[in-house]
């Protein structure tokens, strides 16, 4: 067992996700389950109806949300790295993972955003990867705006990305948004606030590491994801 296992063992956090119907973030009164859980009884059967892709499905340009456009996007270019765990801290290979946000003016490229915010013809937001032998993937990209919602008054979300990922199954998919360090729009977000426990709300922010950095090109943040256990990485209550 290596360090980081060792100290996901002797954190004795609290398990919990947010409370499906969270008052701060109005949204979840319409979003969340109204009804009991259905158990899965036959996970293999579940299987068999999920989405089904290979190494050849994934190529290593779509980890790069920069490139394929005709020119070069607006923004401050980032790189996100991290390692995708289990609760004993070891690596998961092979997995999918997923992101989209919107671009540096904090709007997304797709129909339903009305943010009057411009478009960037450069950049439209979606990356994926798999993880590699110790678990670990990597995105380049653009750091994302903020941008207004309508939750309440005066409501911006903080700069954040989107992840989608997969454990050992399909049925393991964890859908969450990582954060900026010293974003000053972090104690007004209810999105994450609806995150109670301190601890786990401070594993959904990403830290700035300079050793990540390239020079002249990108600045590096890193961020590992624990699928469970004590220290696992946190839903975010929502899907925006």
């Amino acid at each position: 067992m290596d360090r980081l296992a060792r100290d996901y063992a002797a954190s004795g956090l609290t398990r919990h996700h947010p409370p499906r119907d969270y008052a701060p973030y109005r949204s979840s009164r319409l979003r969340h389950p109204r009804h009991p859980l259905v158990a899965v009884h036959d996970p293999e059967a579940a299987e068999l109806s999920g989405p089904v892709f290979g190494p050849a499905d994934v190529t290593d340009s779509d980890a790069d949300l920069t490139q394929g456009h005709p020119g070069e996007p607006l923004g401050e270019r980032i790189t996100v790295t991290g390692r995708l765990l289990d609760r004993d801290g070891r690596p998961v290979t092979g997995q999918l993972v997923e992101i989209w946000q919107a671009n540096a003016a904090g709007r997304y490229a797709h129909h339903r955003d009305r943010h009057p915010a411009p478009l960037d013809p450069n950049f439209t937001g979606t990356g994926r990867c798999l993880t590699g032998r110790q678990g670990r993937y990597r995105f380049t990209t653009i750091k994302p705006g903020a941008y207004p919602w309508h939750n309440h008054t005066g409501a911006w979300r903080p700069a954040h990305l989107h992840f989608s990922l997969f454990g050992t199954a399909f049925t393991q998919r964890l859908v969450t948004q990582m954060y900026f360090p010293g974003d000053p729009l972090l104690p007004y977000d209810p999105i994450l606030q609806s995150v109670t426990d301190f601890s786990a709300r401070s594993r959904l922010i990403a830290a700035h590491d300079p050793d990540l950095s390239t020079p002249d090109h990108a600045l590096g943040y890193r961020w590992d994801i624990v699928l469970d256990g004590p220290a696992a990485t946190r839903t975010d209550g929502g899907r925006r």
